[in-house]
This record gives C-alpha cells, structure tokens and sequence, in this order.
C-alpha cells in the first residue's frame, strides 16, 4: 500500500493504477466516490474541471494488520494543508476496499496543543 501511495498520490505515476486494482472490482466507502476504478477515475474528473487539486506530499505512517492497511499522509486538497488517512482491503495483492477520513490541518497558530496531526 506504501508504492500505491507513493506512485499514484504523491508521485501522480497513473500508468501504474491498473496494477493495482483486480479490473474494476473496488468497493469504495468514501460516499463522494463511485465503487471501482471507473467510479474513482470519474470523481478525479468531475474535481479536476471543478478545479479541486488533491495532493499527496509525504507519507507518515503505514499500519498493517491482516488484510487491511492504513496509510497517513499530509499534502493538500483545494490548496489548504490536509491530513489523509487510507484504510485499505487488500486481497489476493490488489486493493479491494477503501475508507478515507481527510482534514483540514489548521495553521500552527491555532492549534490547542503542540502535538501536531503527526
């Protein structure tokens, strides 16, 4: 799950996002997004003429436990600082499902504590 992070939301590398997918079999549970490849391809359109850029710039951490993978990064979306969090199915190597919690992170000004989204 970290190459698929790295190569297709930090590094744009989209000639790999087939590889990663068993064909258009992907349930996804982010209810701004269609299930499969084509469902996914569609919402990075519709946001690409609506002008919403999606960035991924670092990623922190990757958890494994099982089948499932959880992947947090920092970059941006709609040009403000963003914290992503990926939780991923895996099966037979492909990714197989998908859940996403995505947030704004405020200026260091704001924040409560000092401890950071990381």
């Amino acid at each position: 799950m970290k190459s698929f992070v790295d190569d297709i939301l930090v590094n744009g590398k989209m000639d790999k996002l087939t590889g990663y997918f068993e064909g258009d079999n992907y349930i996804q549970h982010n209810s701004q997004i269609g299930d499969g490849l084509s469902g996914l391809g569609a919402a990075l359109e519709a946001m690409g003429k609506a002008g919403i850029v999606m960035k991924y710039d670092a990623i922190h951490q990757v958890l494994g436990k099982g089948n499932f993978v959880l992947v947090s990064s920092e970059g941006s979306f709609g040009g403000k600082p963003t914290s992503f969090y990926d939780l991923f199915r895996v099966a037979d190597g492909k990714i197989a499902e998908h859940w996403d919690t995505i947030e704004a992170i405020p200026a260091r000004a704001d924040w409560k504590n000092q401890n950071g989204k990381f």
